[in-house]
């Protein structure tokens, strides 16, 4: 069985339905179409005896998946936010059946593994990460808030590990991720082609006992002190004035992060991952991170965030609100109120 839609290619070896995003020169990343076959895929693999597990890689060196194509929401925000709704319904639907998944589904979360990436990685019941992984959810640098489930994890990570990644946006290595519980397992970059080649042959466990080694420690999880201590104030002008003020170089280096990314995305990504701690599952996240992501389409900075980083490619937003004190209480709560429709499953 070989898939006829080439920007996701499907086929089963011996058992095992292999799935390969295969946009390389967009470092794989997801259009409406990719989400589209990906749910169609795993929907019939679900119940075929043919395959007993599944396997998610992106084709190319540079990794899984750079996110969604966040240009064609930029055109999308510009006219009347249809498309990026049905996107995003589309593909938090398939974030949800990929954290159900009844199969073993194991994705290969190397090299870039980004935004809409994580949400089809990481959800994964067997997430692999090797030493080229670059993860991140840099949604704040766009305008933007962490979607596809990553508020899910973000608000479960040790400490707040999982604030700081979501309110810096910078990248973490491979150990972070799993120190972060974005992954499990950890497998050489040079060894994955063997360790695929292992599980259609041999099986998932047998592939993970034999490729699958020690990950190195975690460079994240060692600055816990001044990331649980300046992370845990009430809102981000709290935060970022304890890292600028802390002794140590890297939470200074932190601040000054946070401080180019939108102030109004800042704000809401931070009460978005507190408030997805309270809730239950993966679904009642994705239907708060719908609401917010249909309300960041009526704002400035997402159409902003995205020209200047990946349109004009000017470097230099104009964010507005532009500080993080002209960020009130309403702004925020407005990302918050039902879509219409909501997100159901």
């Amino acid at each position: 069985m070989t898939g006829e839609y080439d920007e996701v290619l499907t086929n089963v070896e011996n058992g095992v339905g292999l799935l390969t995003l295969n946009r390389p020169k967009a470092i794989n990343s997801l259009t409406w179409p990719m989400v589209t076959a990906l749910t169609k895929a795993l929907t019939a693999w679900a119940d075929d005896p043919a395959v007993d597990a599944v396997v998610l890689r992106g084709a190319g060196e540079r990794g899984l998946c750079a996110g969604g194509d966040v240009v064609a929401i930029y055109h999308s925000a510009k006219a009347d936010g249809a498309d990026a709704r049905r996107f995003w319904y589309d593909e938090y639907l398939l974030n949800a059946q990929i954290g159900r998944y009844g199969k073993p589904y194991v994705s290969l979360m190397d090299g870039i593994v980004m935004g809409g990436g994580v949400g089809v990685g990481a959800h994964a019941n067997t997430r692999v990460v090797t030493d080229t992984t670059k993860m991140a959810m840099p949604e704040v640098g766009i305008g933007f808030i962490p979607d596809v489930g990553g508020t899910y994890l973000l608000s479960r990570a040790p400490g707040q590990l999982g604030l700081h990644a979501a309110l810096t946006g910078a990248p973490f290595t491979g150990a972070d991720a799993i120190a972060l519980g974005f992954a499990d397992h950890y497998v050489a970059h040079d060894a994955l082609e063997q360790f695929t080649a292992a599980i259609i042959a041999d099986g998932v466990t047998a592939a993970l006992d034999a490729h699958a080694v020690t990950p190195p420690p975690s460079s994240l999880a060692a600055h816990r002190d001044w990331i649980d201590e300046c992370y845990a104030h009430d809102n981000v002008e709290q935060i970022v004035a304890a890292l600028a003020a802390h002794a140590s170089a890297d939470a200074n280096a932190a601040a000054e992060l946070i401080g180019t990314r939108s102030p109004i995305a800042c704000a809401v990504t931070l009460a978005s991952v507190r408030r997805a701690a309270g809730l239950a599952t993966l679904e009642d996240v994705l239907v708060q991170e719908f609401r917010v992501s249909v309300a960041s389409l009526r704002s400035h900075d997402l159409v902003e965030g995205i020209r200047a980083q990946l349109v004009d490619k000017d470097r230099n937003p104009q964010w507005s609100p532009a500080t993080l004190a002209e960020v009130n209480d309403a702004d925020i709560e407005s990302y918050f109120a039902p879509a219409d429709p909501d997100l159901t499953f």
